[in-house]
């Protein structure tokens, strides 16, 4: 299934194709304080429609993953890294940024990334 997503503003415009059926809610310091609910895909499935220098990129504490938000907005539709079982390139894309999913349909799982 592809699904469209986008920041508040829509300035940051994307699709991403896959099958949601449950989410991480993450307690680690940024996804705690952003209140994501967070899908992983590879990152092949996510196509960005924006520029890549309209993207505004935060990193922290391994600098790792990069993540992505609007700088008009504000909102944090996604992030990217590599997965660190694989090595594969992944993307972790908020739920909360793809009106067309029902987010009370979703299996929550709670992950402890403040323990990391």
């Amino acid at each position: 299934m592809q699904h469209e997503g986008s920041c508040h503003c829509g300035r940051i415009v994307f699709s991403v194709e896959g099958e949601i059926a449950s989410v991480i809610d993450c307690n680690c310091s940024i996804c705690r304080r952003r209140g994501s609910l967070l899908a992983f895909f590879p990152r092949a499935a996510l196509k960005l429609a924006t520029a890549e220098a309209d993207l505004a990129t935060y990193t922290f504490h391994t600098h790792t993953i990069r993540h992505h938000f609007c700088p008009t907005c504000g909102v944090a539709p996604f992030s990217d890294g590599v997965d660190p079982r694989t090595g594969a390139q992944i993307a972790a894309v908020n739920v909360r940024c793809l009106p067309d999913v029902d987010l009370a349909a979703l299996k929550i799982v709670p992950f402890d990334g403040a323990a990391k």
